[in-house]
């Protein structure tokens, strides 16, 4: 596990949702996900997902990977977008253009503080109806009025936004060099990677999986 966080440690974060904390010492991996109550097949796709793109087959993914326990990354994701990870940054980036003209601060903050709500809506809608409506699909009871379809049409890609105030620094904020500007649109490169991320495992994992699930009912 500590080769594993020393080699991308774009998995130091993607392990804090997963509750797993730091101090791994010379533990693998599978000692790791036992001492935390973690599915290590799950645990190992999603890595493998998301450090290479790499997946196996759509098909039957939902014997092999534990629902739950996805659930609860996905979740612990939300938190972590919508506690600390946007507040946080949204603080960086206020105190960054504190000196800009007024007009230009009115203009960055409204953006900025939208984009959360649009996040906030995106992830509650997950965390108040798809997740419970899953959770109940795996106990054998149907929704007949709601399906995985219904989520995956409406399912935006939250990160675009982010790409758009991006853009806005980098061609159209006039200023003279300034490390907080520059950390901010770091930070703004960062966070839409890992929204998009969040997005794909949704997509590609967590979508696939009830879909599964829901056509073995109906059969």
């Amino acid at each position: 596990m500590a080769d594993l966080l020393s080699d991308h440690y774009c998995m130091l974060t993607f392990i804090s949702r997963f509750n797993i904390p730091l101090g791994v010492e010379e533990k693998t991996i599978k000692d790791v996900c036992i001492e935390n109550n973690i599915d290590l097949e799950t645990f190992i796709f999603i890595v493998h997902f998301l450090l290479f793109r790499e997946k196996k087959s759509k098909n039957q993914l939902s014997e092999t990977l534990s629902i739950p326990m996805i659930i609860k990354f996905l979740g612990n994701s939300h938190s972590y977008f919508l506690d600390y990870r946007l507040p946080s940054m949204g603080a960086a980036l206020f105190d960054a253009i504190s000196d800009a003209p007024e007009e230009i601060i009115l203009v960055i903050k409204k953006y900025f503080e939208e984009y959360v709500i649009e996040v906030r809506q995106h992830m509650e809608y997950e965390n108040d109806i798809v997740f419970p409506y899953v959770l109940r699909l795996l106990k054998g009871e149907k929704d007949p009025d709601y399906n995985i379809e219904i989520f995956d049409k409406r399912h935006d890609q939250v990160e675009l936004k982010m790409l758009e105030l991006k853009t806005i620094f980098i061609k159209y904020y006039h200023s003279k060099s300034d490390h907080r500007i520059n950390n901010i649109i770091h930070d703004l490169f960062s966070c839409e990677y890992e929204l998009r991320d969040h997005n794909d495992i949704e997509d590609e994992i967590f979508i696939p999986c009830i879909r599964e699930i829901e056509q073995k009912m109906v059969e």
